[in-house]
């Protein structure tokens, strides 16, 4: 079977994607909801305002790839393609959608909403999580070493549970620390 492979394109929203390999690409505006991206692989992609809600991702590979402004509503990340993972999300909605068991190791979270993703056993080492809302998101048995939660809102994280050896917290974000032992906090 011959492969596809793509490179230096701009795809705008009413272009339609066959299953083949994107590199340098860029997406504007994209709707991929419920779309079957399987197997797709993006290397050195930006994706700009697309829509992935819902999509389905079993072996879709992300290689150094922006998401930038994107809805991506309960995605399955954890069935993607783990070679060479690496994204960064800035602007994104995030909710509900599962990272559970990757390694993803300084990846970046910038100004997203995490509202219900699952993070259990994930290996966020040096993960940055910048004006995120990570209300009701699990973390559970993962791995928080050095993350930078300093300016993350409405996280829940239980030290008996997770490594946080050195992660980085603001004043005001210890409560999210305590919450598991049934404290009251006052200022």
């Amino acid at each position: 079977m011959h492969e596809t492979y793509i490179t230096d394109r701009i795809f705008n929203r009413t272009d339609t994607l066959t299953k083949a390999e994107y590199e340098n690409c860029t997406f504007n505006g994209c709707d991929f909801a419920n779309t079957n991206l399987s197997e797709f692989q993006f290397v050195d992609c930006t994706f700009n305002g697309c829509n992935f809600s819902l999509a389905t991702l079993n072996k879709t590979a992300f290689r150094d790839v922006k998401f930038i402004d994107c809805k991506m509503l309960g995605l399955r990340f954890d069935l993607c393609d783990s070679f060479g993972l690496s994204f960064s999300f800035e602007g994104c909605q995030l909710n509900h959608s599962s990272f559970y068991q990757m390694k993803l190791k300084k990846t970046i979270f910038k100004d997203c909403e995490l509202e219900g993703s699952d993070f259990s056993e994930a290996d966020l080492s040096n993960a940055i999580f910048k004006n995120c809302n990570l209300a009701q998101a699990v973390f559970n048995q993962t791995l928080l070493e050095k993350a930078d939660f300093r300016t993350a809102s409405n996280y829940s994280i239980n030290p008996q549970t997770n490594r946080i050896k050195k992660a980085k917290f603001s004043l005001p974000g210890i409560s999210g620390l305590l919450d598991t032992y049934d404290i009251e906090i006052e200022e």
